[in-house]
C-alpha cells in the first residue's frame, strides 16, 4: 500500500558544534511536518531559519542530531529512499564549459536515464523551458534566468515523483516565473509532490496549497495558504457622501473606519454586524459599494509570525 505522505519528519534536529569554542548552535529544533503525496508545499522563514538545514537533512547531505525524516516511510539516509526525488539546489554551479543539452545528458545519465530516453527527453525539455535555441550554446552565456531554467530541467529529467525547488524562481522576470509556475502546475497536476523553498511569498501563495513558517529553528506556524490567510471579519464599503448621522451610527459597532477615494470603508468583526450596517445604509437610502470578508496576504501572516 502506497504511503500517504511523500515527505515525513519526526522531530528532526540539527545541532552544530564549534570544534574551537565548543559552542552549539541549534539550527533545526525537533521539526515534524508532514507532506502529503501529490501536493504542493511552501517551506517559509527568515534568514538564518534552518530552511536550507533542513532540506539538506531531507536529502541526507546533513546528518541529524536527532529525530528522522522519511521519504514515503523509508528512512532519507537509505540512498534508495532518494531515488524519486528532483532536486533544484539555491546558487547552484552547473560546469559552464557544458552546452546546456551536454549538460543535461551528463546529468541524466547520472540518474540513471538511459541512452535513449536521454535523446527524447533533452530536447522536449528545452523546449518546454524556453531554451530550445540554447540546446547547444555553453552554459557560459547563459543569463541567470536561463540558468534557472535549464537547472529546472536537470531537476525533473528523470521524471521524479518528488521535486525539492530551494529559490526555483530567483533570477527570472515576470514572464518566466509565470511560465515556471505553469510547469510545475502541469507536474502537480499529473501527481508529482513539490516542496519549495522559497523567500518570494507572492509566488508561495500563487502557487503552494500547503506551507510551514520556520522561526529561529522551530516551526512557528503550519496550515494551508487558504487557511492562513483567511480573515476574521467583513468590509462594508459606502459612498462617502453618507450623513454624519449615519456614519457616527455605523462608527458605533464598527471595528475600524476608514476613507479612500470618496469611499468609506467600515470594519466589522461578524457577518451580522456587517449586515445590520447594510440595512442602516439601505434604510438611510445609501448606496453600499461592496461587502467583502477580510483577507491577509501570506506576506502579512508571514511577518506577524516572525515578529510576534
Amino acid at each position: 500500500m502506497p504511503a500517504d505522505f511523500a515527505i515525513e519528519t519526526a522531530g528532526l534536529t540539527k545541532i552544530f558544534r564549534s570544534r574551537w569554542s565548543r559552542k552549539e548552535f541549534c539550527a533545526v529544533d525537533g521539526v515534524s511536518l508532514q507532506v502529503p503525496r501529490g501536493t504542493t508545499f511552501g517551506l517559509l522563514g527568515p534568514n538564518g531559519a534552518g530552511k536550507t538545514t533542513f532540506v539538506k537533512m531531507l536529502l541526507s547531505v546533513v546528518h541529524p542530531t536527532a529525530g528522522q525524516a522519511l521519504i514515503y516511510s523509508r528512512d532519507s539516509s537509505v540512498p534508495e529512499s532518494r531515488r524519486p526525488i528532483g532536486y533544484l539546489p539555491e546558487n547552484h554551479r552547473f560546469p559552464t564549459y557544458f552546452t546546456g543539452a551536454g549538460m543535461l545528458d551528463f546529468y541524466a545519465a547520472l540518474s540513471g536515464v538511459s541512452a535513449g530516453d536521454r535523446a527524447r527527453r533533452i530536447p522536449e525539455l528545452l523546449e518546454l523551458l524556453g531554451l530550445a535555441d540554447w540546446g547547444d550554446v555553453r552554459l557560459a552565456k547563459y543569463s541567470k534566468g536561463m540558468l534557472q531554467r535549464i537547472g529546472l530541467a536537470q531537476a525533473i529529467i528523470h521524471q521524479p515523483s518528488i521535486l525539492i525547488l530551494d529559490e526555483p524562481s530567483d533570477g527570472v522576470d515576470p514572464v518566466g516565473r509565470r511560465h515556471i509556475r505553469d510547469i510545475l502546475h502541469g507536474l502537480e497536476e499529473k501527481g508529482t509532490t513539490i516542496f519549495i523553498n522559497s523567500h518570494l511569498l507572492v509566488e508561495v501563495e500563487l502557487f503552494c496549497r500547503d506551507v510551514a513558517i520556520l522561526h529561529r529553528g522551530k516551526v512557528a506556524r503550519t496550515g494551508s495558504v487558504k487557511e492562513l490567510t483567511m480573515g476574521k471579519g467583513y468590509k462594508v464599503s459606502a459612498p462617502g457622501e453618507m450623513s454624519d448621522n449615519v456614519r457616527s451610527a455605523l462608527g458605533a459597532f464598527a471595528s475600524g473606519v476608514a476613507a479612500r477615494d470618496g469611499v468609506v470603508d467600515f470594519q466589522f468583526g461578524t457577518r451580522e454586524e456587517a449586515n445590520r450596517a447594510i440595512d442602516l445604509l439601505r434604510a438611510e437610502k445609501c448606496e453600499v459599494e461592496s461587502m467583502i470578508p477580510t483577507t491577509s496576504t501570506l506576506e502579512e501572516v508571514f511577518i506577524a509570525t516572525v515578529e510576534g
